[in-house]
């Protein structure tokens, strides 16, 4: 049935699919050069689920305007919180006492650059975030910078909370889970990354902007509740109802299968929202009505780009063109 609703939603985004030319070539080298270069030998068990996600078709989709350089970055940070993802969510998953210094440690970096170290951030994790982090901290302004640190501080917190509540075998209601889930997607940190690929920062009261922010919100629901909906087989054994269909079917005390068609549902009604809340942005005025149009097509792109590449990704077993068992959550930035 899952599936079903998939395609079905997928059938209904409004927002067109777009994929860069170079996204298949730049897979090829992160599996071929970057990874082995980092450490990662082609048999390991995280180079291996790099390659089955295509995660540079993933990065492809959301900036298919970005040169071949800099999908290659984008791709490499990508890849980053892929891994954090699946140390924070899988089998063995870390601790949140290693949570947070994996927090502290990536925080060091991006604050301080390479040269200072922190015990929680080794090894080829460490490797692959001084070379994604390189470009955008050369390229990019301070204001830009700390915000992007931010937005990594938040998400980690927020993985550091589920593991939290997963330990203590807590499950959290609906509206609790809605505003955890924005912060363990990653979403947050996808959107500056598009002042990266087109060169033009917005500035903070453009960034800040009620109506920009509650758009930003609304794709990020999108894209998180659509991936709930994609790994909802596992979350049933492992998320401790950290998954939205099965925090609703506990609030609500209805079935599982009702609880995806609610689930269902409230995508539809959101993604409406979505497109009432793009059409009523105003002019900022022509220095930055570009910058902000690519943004909001960046939280567009970052919601359609999720719902295809998760039906094509053999981490959702999507490579065939049909869905089957979920074998990860793929919250890097989704």
């Amino acid at each position: 049935m899952t599936g079903e609703v998939l395609w079905a939603l997928r059938s209904e985004c409004p927002v067109p699919p777009r994929l860069s030319p170079y996204a298949d070539r730049v897979q090829e080298w992160l599996v071929g050069d970057l990874l082995p270069s980092l450490g990662l030998a082609a048999d390991d068990a995280a180079a291996r689920g790099l390659a089955h996600a295509d995660v540079a078709r993933y990065a492809g989709r959301l900036y298919p305007r970005a040169t071949e350089t800099d999908l290659r970055v984008l791709t490499a940070l990508f890849s980053w919180f892929f891994l954090v993802d699946d140390a924070c969510d899988g089998p063995g998953r870390l601790g949140t006492d290693r949570i947070r210094a994996l927090r502290d440690g990536a925080l060091t970096l991006l604050h301080a650059g390479p040269r200072l170290r922190h015990a929680g951030l080794t090894g080829p994790l460490r490797r692959l975030l001084v070379h994604g982090w390189r470009e955008p901290r050369r390229r990019m302004p301070a204001r830009w910078r700390l915000r992007f640190a931010e937005a990594v501080a938040d998400h980690l917190d927020g993985t550091c909370r589920e593991a939290a509540n997963k330990a203590a075998g807590r499950h959290p209601g609906v509206t609790e889970y809605v505003a955890l889930r924005r912060v363990t997607s990653a979403a947050y940190v996808s959107y500056p990354l598009v002042e990266f690929v087109t060169g033009r920062p917005l500035p903070e009261p453009v960034h800040h902007h009620p109506l920009l922010r509650e758009i930003g919100d609304t794709g990020n629901d999108l894209l998180s509740w659509y991936n709930d909906l994609a790994s909802l087989e596992r979350d049933e054994a492992t998320s401790g109802g950290h998954n939205l269909v099965l925090a609703t079917a506990a609030e609500q005390r209805v079935p599982v299968a009702a609880a995806v068609a609610l689930t269902a549902e409230r995508w539809r009604a959101s993604m409406r929202r979505f497109v009432e809340l793009r059409a009523a942005v105003p002019s900022f005025g022509p220095a930055l009505d570009r910058a902000v149009a690519d943004h909001l097509d960046g939280v567009a792109n970052a919601v359609r780009a999720t719902v295809d590449w998760t039906l094509e990704s053999t981490r959702y077993g999507g490579k065939e063109g049909h869905l089957v068992n979920a074998s990860g959550r793929g919250r890097g930035p989704s």
